[in-house]
């Protein structure tokens, strides 16, 4: 099952860096858009039947438009050429109103922001909102080479341009990101926030929790997973509580997918496991957690799981439907 979508208007397409495009979005008929916060991402309806999420990286005061940014990643599954290739300026797309799963946490008394490459977007606009608010933070930017950088001039041009701290993987040693140094030390009242390619984000992860980082001041989002079928994986049943249904999984087919061949339809997105969308509720059973959307901690409760990638360890799985 869909969620309802907006009808934009592409009224700008500019590229910001290397293999980096961004796109202006206005509501098609000239209205306000729905409000949103920083960390926010939109589901995007591509032309060529995908649907991809982008953060938001515009004011998040703003009404008016939407700023998203791309980067062409030749090695991606359609989504990013897509826009690159297919969407152009005066162009209509389907949206989803935004949505947040990576908030900033208000009561933390310092932040420390960490982008890798194109998850810029989400952490530029946590910087700016940081700065408005008068907060304490820091913004440590990596990229592969100053060509490769999206929002550089916006970045430098800003009130909070001394806190930010560029690392390029092409310069010399002495400016790239010390990971285990950032993070050495655990303070009360900072919070972690961290977005990029997954490497990136598993080395800062693995780097904090070893570091002893507590995981209520860890926060990430995903926007990529490796989901695919596993040698490992077989069939199972799922339970539907309210009416004591029971539907077979196949090896070779995800929760959803039998669900909907037999008629029950939730809502999804991403089908990767990262946005949340499909979030369900476990009564009984143990999930076989694939994704990269709750945390551990969450993951080892075992009472919900994303049923767009997550399978079970036992034979059976009832769900809260």
């Amino acid at each position: 099952m869909k969620t309802p979508t907006l009808t934009v208007r592409v009224v700008r397409k500019t590229a910001e860096a290397t293999d980096i495009a961004t796109f202006e979005l206005v509501d098609a008929q000239g209205d306000a858009l729905p409000p949103f916060s920083a960390g926010a991402h939109i589901d995007v309806h591509l032309p060529n039947g995908l649907v991809r999420q982008y953060s938001l990286c515009n004011d998040s005061a703003e009404t008016h438009r939407y700023l998203i940014g791309v980067l062409r990643d030749p090695a991606s599954r359609g989504g990013s050429l897509a826009m690159h290739d297919l969407v152009n300026e005066g162009d209509i797309l389907q949206i989803s109103a935004p949505k947040n799963h990576f908030p900033l946490a208000h009561e933390a008394r310092r932040s420390l922001l960490l982008a890798g490459g194109i998850g810029i977007t989400p952490i530029l606009c946590m910087a700016e909102r940081l700065a408005i608010s008068g907060a304490e933070f820091d913004l440590h930017y990596c990229t592969r080479s100053p060509a490769r950088t999206a929002f550089r001039n916006r970045i430098r041009g800003s009130a909070f341009t001394s806190r930010v701290h560029f690392h390029f993987d092409d310069g010399d040693a002495a400016q790239k990101l010390d990971i285990a140094a950032t993070l050495d030390k655990v303070e009360d009242g900072t919070h972690l926030y961290v977005c990029g390619p997954k490497g990136f984000m598993n080395a800062v992860l693995d780097t904090a929790r070893a570091a002893g980082w507590p995981e209520a001041q860890l926060h990430y989002e995903f926007f990529a997973a490796d989901v695919g079928p596993s040698d490992s994986d077989e069939s199972f049943e799922v339970k539907l509580a309210s009416s004591g249904r029971v539907i077979k999984v196949e090896k070779d087919k995800t929760i959803i997918t039998a669900l909907a061949a037999a008629g029950v339809e939730i809502p999804f997105s991403c089908e990767q496991g990262v946005c949340g969308t499909c979030l369900t509720r476990v009564l009984e059973g143990v999930p076989d957690h694939k994704d990269n959307y709750l945390t551990p901690e969450e993951q080892a409760a075992n009472d919900q799981l994303l049923p767009c990638c997550s399978r079970a360890k036992s034979p059976m799985l009832v769900l809260d439907l």
